[in-house]
This record gives structure tokens, sequence and C-alpha cells, in this order.
């Protein structure tokens, strides 16, 4: 269970990537930090590419970096993002992310704070964010 120490202490951290974020094509600074089911947090930001395709966003990166550490389980994310950093509404994850999220999440469990700061965010399952998601349990 997430208390609040912790959903205010991802949310800060999420702030704090949107300032990492790298986007001089759209200025949409995102900001991540996922909490693993060992309490480590990992940060992640939105990386911008001209070819655009190549392009990352906060969430996947948080999740990469996780993953390439050895870390495949995890309980929630924080997501902040805004026009050049300016957090005005929430930040749902893409479409890509969510499926991300699937590959290494349980959809019931999982979940994603939404924030524009500590006192304004909104919390949803995976489920929720993603109906009859496809991943790995619809392979075996």
């Amino acid at each position: 269970m997430l208390d609040k120490k912790i959903i205010e202490e991802m949310i800060e951290t999420a702030i704090e990537m949107t300032k990492m974020s790298y986007t001089p094509y759209s200025n949409f600074k995102v900001g991540a930090a996922l909490l693993a089911k060992n309490g480590q947090i990992f940060k992640g930001c939105n990386i911008e590419n001209a070819g655009y395709t190549p392009s990352n966003c906060a969430e996947r990166t948080a999740f990469f970096k996780a993953v390439s550490e050895g870390v495949k389980e995890f309980e929630a994310i924080a997501v902040v993002g805004g026009q050049n950093g300016v957090l005005t509404e929430l930040a749902a994850p893409c479409g890509v992310c969510r499926q991300v999220m699937m590959e290494f999440c349980e959809p019931k469990e999982f979940k994603i704070i939404m924030a524009t700061d500590k006192e304004n965010y909104k919390i949803m399952t995976l489920e929720e964010l993603l109906p009859m998601g496809f991943g790995p349990a619809n392979l075996a």
C-alpha cells in the first residue's frame, strides 16, 4: 500500500526529472519516478529525437533503467508533464508506455500516480488505464 509520504516523494522526484527532459521539438517536458517492490525509485525523463520515432518517454526511460539494472518487479509510477515544464493538468502515460507497463506489472495492482504537484494527483491502476491489456499472461 502506498502511503502519503512515498506518494509525495515520488511526485517530487518526477517533477525534478522534468528539468532533465530533452524536448527541443515539443517543449512538453515529462518526468517519472518508478517505485520498485524492493523500495528503489528509478527516475526517467522524456528524450526527443529529430526523427521522432527514436524518442523515448519518461516512463519507459525509468522502466528500461530499472530492468537494465536487474529490477523487474514494480509497485507504482508517478508521472508529471506540461508544456515548457509548467504542470497545469494531469499527464497520463501514452499507449506505448502502458504496454511496457503490462510487460512487467500486475494490471490490477500496479498504481499510476498522475500529478501536477504533491496536493493535486490522481491514482489509477494499470488495468483502469489499459482495460483488456495484452501482456505475458496472454501468451502462457
